[in-house]
């Protein structure tokens, strides 16, 4: 095979379907792990990935996949395996939206935290791909519910993050029941030696694709910490916000007292705000996530029960109000910003300890902090901020989803149809299995529930209103 790559995925081989619907997507050219890995992963090569988050990795695996899968067994052929709900939910969806033309592809997520008896009846009727976390998809295999001997694609994305949490055993069995001819797919931002086992038992001489930051071996990213005593931290973030004024930013903190707190502090202000920790239950984290990756919230704060698998494409600025205590953690936080090859920022506040902290976090990989010293000037505790930041969007959610055969074409139409807007005011939309999420734009949101209440979508009504 010829060392030189492609660039864009006209020169893959991959099928007329497959490039329309990139083509659609607004997919040009292709990342570095996708000219990359596409290529190996359809010519069957098992494969490791080593690349950080935001890379396109996901579709770098999902292509392939879709290429391969034959839409008239309604059998099991591929399994991705990730570390938490959040990132399940967001490989689901982009699974969905690159088949958007495989016609009747079922995709299965399997969770914890959601009622297990719809996915154990989804099994039952038969699904192409199962995208879960290690053990609500061991639990269906132990309860006979879930069959992988016609898998031929196994994927472990996140590897490190799953051995992390504690999933070493269920990995290891949910492998063992997949068949040995199968192709077995490894993303991981490090591989510590249990990964490398895994590799050595699991795959059959495996191509090792590693995507380094950049060019010149710096992050896309520009870090700043700014010294602010504990009492000082609020009033230095507002600064920060005043200075950048970025459409979105995620904020966190280590406690969860902290990030109430702060949420408060910044609504005060009127900064369009939400939170997300731990102690939500799962309807809320989708519809705070919802409202925040349409533009309807502006500001995120958050436990690092965020800091994986968020779906989110473009974030402008990332906030350490309290610094982590393990360096790995602060790469996977600023993560979230400079994705997929753009420039991103991300601002810690530092206490005196945190910055005795931060220095050494210096060695690590993925860590270099400038000072901001100069550029984003720390504020005295008592001076007054103004900072007015509403949100751009606001979000309606409609009683009807997937299951009610609604598409995001649906709503767009009923939206620029009777409501009378134009495309350009409607934003990000979410079908559901059996709701629907649809940003508008601020100014027309009052227009377009009115009307979408008195009108019908697909000649049925549905229940609307806004998302609080």
């Amino acid at each position: 095979m010829s060392d030189t790559k492609p660039e864009h995925f006209t020169e893959t081989g991959l099928s007329a379907d497959l490039q329309a619907v990139v083509g659609e997507l607004g997919f040009t050219k292709m990342t570095p792990v996708q000219a990359a890995s596409i290529p190996l992963l359809l010519q069957g090569k098992d494969l490791i990935g080593q690349s950080k988050t935001g890379s396109g990795k996901t579709a770098a695996f999902t292509l392939p996949l879709l290429q391969k899968i034959n839409l008239e067994s309604r059998r099991i052929q591929a399994l991705i395996l990730c570390p938490t709900r959040e990132l399940s939910e967001q490989v689901a969806r982009e699974i969905r939206k690159l088949g958007r033309k495989h016609g009747g592809l079922q995709v299965l997520l399997t969770t914890g935290g959601q009622p297990s008896k719809p996915q154990s009846l989804a099994l039952e009727k038969g699904v192409h791909i199962v995208v879960g976390t290690p053990g609500r998809v061991l639990d269906h295999i132990q309860r006979g519910r879930m069959d992988l001997s016609r898998i031929f694609m196994l994927v472990l994305d996140e590897a490190d993050r799953m051995l992390d949490m504690g999933f070493e055993e269920e990995m290891e069995v949910i492998m063992d029941e997949a068949p040995g001819t199968r192709q077995t797919v490894f993303f991981s931002a490090t591989f510590p030696p249990f990964i490398k086992n895994l590799s050595r038992k699991y795959q059959d001489n495996p191509v090792k694709v590693t995507i380094e930051e950049s060019a010149d071996g710096k992050t896309a990213i520009r870090q700043f910490a700014i010294d602010a005593d504990t009492e000082e931290k609020t009033a230095a973030l507002f600064r920060v916000l005043k200075i950048h004024r970025p459409k979105s930013a995620l904020v966190f903190c280590n406690h969860k007292a902290t990030v109430d707190a702060l949420n408060e502090a910044l609504a005060k202000h009127d900064i369009s705000s939400a939170v997300l920790h731990g102690d939500l239950e799962q309807r809320d984290r989708d519809r705070v996530m919802a409202m925040f990756r349409n533009g309807s919230v502006r500001i995120l704060v958050a436990t690092d029960v965020a800091a994986r698998g968020l779906d989110i494409t473009a974030l402008d600025l990332v906030v350490n109000f309290d610094l982590p205590h393990q360096p790995e953690i602060y790469v996977h936080r600023i993560g979230r910003t400079g994705r997929a090859g753009e420039a991103g920022l991300a601002v810690s506040l530092v206490n005196a300890s945190e910055r005795a902290r931060l220095n050494d976090f210096a060695s690590f990989p993925g860590v270099q902090v400038e000072s901001g010293r100069e550029e984003i000037p720390v504020p005295r505790a008592s001076e007054k901020m103004a900072l007015h930041a509403p949100a751009e969007m606001r979000t309606l959610v409609i009683s009807g989803g997937r299951k009610d055969k609604l598409r995001p074409g649906d709503i767009l139409g009923a939206l620029t149809g009777d409501a009378g807007l134009t495309a350009q005011s409607v934003g990000k939309i979410e079908v559901h299995d059996k709701f629907t999420y649809v940003a508008v734009a601020f100014e027309m949101a009052a227009g377009a529930l009115k009307s979408l209440q008195a009108g019908k979508i697909k000649g049925r009504r549905f229940a609307v209103k806004f998302v609080k």
